[in-house]
């Protein structure tokens, strides 16, 4: 849990970590007190790999962004203006090192637990995440059933999660406000797009 919310204690040791990402080049920052400290997890690097980019347009928002992979590539890759948040401040100040190193500058990095400090007329197009998991239930959640009141009338929720972490169940749930698509299964990780009317 310390990853999320409490990391000032750890000692840092930033490392750059380079990677291709569909056939892109990015460099991201990698520390101690982040979720995978050392590559892009599998989940991540499974939903880049199975969005379709033309799908992906407009105002974006990466919510639980982490280091940054998920919404640094949508922003490099399409003309979207993306939107980056976490509560963790040292992921934030990761994410904002490598938008300066990838010259990326169609992005907004900033702190906010969950849709906290995101005002509520604020909508977006696509809302992308991989959620924290070990933050618990409740927070997961908030990420992805609230997505609902950020969302514009046709937008699209994408989110990635584990078979094991409560998929069928957090399905389910999704089913009573989205139109769900399973966009991918592999290796006990789900890939949804969850459409918003």
């Amino acid at each position: 849990m310390g990853q999320y919310f409490d990391n000032d204690k750890l000692p840092s040791n930033i490392h750059k970590y380079d990677t291709i990402i569909r056939n892109s080049k990015m460099t991201f920052f990698l520390d101690n007190g982040v979720f995978s400290k050392d590559k892009i997890d599998f989940g991540t690097r499974l939903l880049l790999e199975t969005i379709s980019l033309d799908g992906i347009y407009g105002d974006v928002l990466d919510i639980g962004c982490g280091y940054g992979p998920i919404g640094l590539f949508i922003a490099k890759e399409t003309n979207s203006k993306v939107d980056m948040c976490d509560i963790n401040k040292r992921a934030l100040h990761l994410a904002l090192l490598a938008s300066k190193f990838n010259k990326i500058k169609n992005v907004n990095i900033f702190e906010s637990n969950c849709y906290s400090n995101i005002p509520d007329y604020k909508k977006y197009d696509v809302i992308i995440t991989n959620p924290p998991i070990r933050a618990g239930k409740k927070i997961v959640y908030e990420i992805v059933m609230g997505a609902k009141n950020y969302l514009k009338n046709g937008g699209k929720l994408f989110l990635v999660i584990r078979k094991d972490q409560g998929a069928k169940s957090m399905i389910y749930d999704l089913e009573k406000i989205y139109n769900v698509t399973i966009l991918e299964k592999s290796k006990g990780f789900f890939i949804i797009r969850c459409n918003f009317d």
